[in-house]
């Protein structure tokens, strides 16, 4: 199927349809790189280094993360 089919298939669905369909192709134009999300990731590890270097956030061990997931989740 061809570009030009799709879109005559898309053009008759249902307002609401073309509507998802519309947000999903949009959204999947807007997906970042593994080079992107690395640089994220490690902006991010960065700053929650300094947090704890400076003493404004105090980290959590594990085990206590781990129970209170499991008591959300209950």
């Amino acid at each position: 199927m061809n570009l030009k089919e799709i879109e005559q298939e898309a053009l008759h669905l249902s307002a609401e349809e073309r509507a998802e369909l519309a947000q999903k192709l949009l959204l999947s134009l807007d997906v970042p790189g593994a080079e992107e999300i690395e640089a994220d990731w490690l902006v991010e590890a960065h700053r929650r280094a300094i947090e704890i270097d400076e003493g404004t956030v105090e980290p959590i061990p594990a085990d206590e993360v781990r129970k209170r997931a499991q008591a959300l989740l209950r």
